[in-house]
C-alpha cells in the first residue's frame, strides 16, 4: 500500500519522490487512518478499528525516530526565537519553521497546539 502511494505521487507529479516526500506520504497515511479509528469506533466496528491500528503500525515503522518531549519543547523555543516576533500572529511563521524540523517525527497538531500556547493563543 505504501508503495503504491509512493508511485502514485511520482506519476501524478513525474517526479521521483525523495526521502522527505515519502516521510510526508508515510503521515499522511497514518493520520488518514487515525481519522478512521475514530469514525470505526463509532461506528462499533471493532474489527475495522484493529486493521487501522495495525496498518498504522506497520506504517509507523517507515517514519524516523519519534521526538520526545524535551526535544519537542526545544525546538518549538529556537523556532519562536529564529522568527523574531512573539503572539499569536507568529503562528504561521513558527509552524513553518517546525514543519520542517519535525516532519514525520511528531505530531505537528499536538506541536501547532503546544505553539500556539506558547504564543498566547486561546
Amino acid at each position: 500500500m505504501l508503495m503504491a502511494a509512493v508511485k502514485q505521487k511520482e506519476v501524478d507529479e513525474r517526479i521521483v519522490a525523495d526521502d522527505a516526500q515519502v516521510v510526508a506520504i508515510v503521515d499522511r497515511m497514518i493520520r488518514q487512518r487515525r481519522e478512521s479509528v475514530v469514525q470505526f469506533e463509532q461506528a462499533g466496528r471493532q474489527d475495522l478499528v484493529d486493521r487501522e491500528n495495525l496498518e498504522i503500525e506497520v506504517l509507523s515503522a517507515y517514519l524516523p525516530q519519534q521526538a520526545g518531549a524535551d526535544e519537542i519543547v526545544a525546538e518549538i523555543d529556537a523556532a519562536i526565537a529564529s522568527v523574531g516576533v512573539a503572539g499569536p500572529q507568529a503562528m504561521g511563521k513558527v509552524m513553518g519553521v517546525l514543519k520542517q524540523r519535525l516532519a514525520g517525527r511528531a505530531d505537528l497538531s499536538a506541536v501547532s497546539a503546544q505553539v500556539k500556547a506558547r504564543l498566547g493563543g486561546r
